[in-house]
């Protein structure tokens, strides 16, 4: 008999990161990635308003949220200029998501760690 059981969609390897740039696997290159199962995009942060300070807005960890993550690695950025905002941290904490965050280069490793098991997202930064 066959098995039938959907598996759930994988989230896509980072293949490389430096400063400014980074390579995602089914995804493409640029500078700043929004990742998920299934996929990902580029990370725009005029769409939500994302600066530096107060950092990661909630609409960016909704959209993980949305396609079905379970734990989120954020990145601070290459030298951690990087910030949460704290609105964006309660979203997470109240849908009872694991979550992480890493210098960007740590966060890729644990991030590539996580997606051959788990249905992570993540938010990556490859400047300051």
């Amino acid at each position: 008999m066959e098995d039938t059981t959907e598996q759930p969609a994988r989230s896509p390897l980072i293949t490389h990161v430096s400063w400014g740039r980074m390579e995602v696997d089914g995804v493409g290159s640029g500078k700043d990635f929004k990742l998920y199962p299934g996929g990902g995009r580029p990370w725009d942060w005029s769409e939500t308003g994302t600066r530096h300070s107060p950092g990661i807005q909630p609409a960016d960890v909704q959209e993980l949220l949305d396609h079905g993550c379970t734990v989120v690695v954020l990145s601070r950025g290459m030298e951690l200029r990087l910030e949460t905002a704290p609105e964006a941290l309660r979203l997470l904490e109240k849908a009872g998501i694991e979550v992480h965050m890493e210098e960007t280069t740590a966060a890729v490793e644990f991030y590539n760690r996580l997606a051959e098991s788990r249905p992570v997202g993540g938010l990556f930064h490859s400047t300051c």
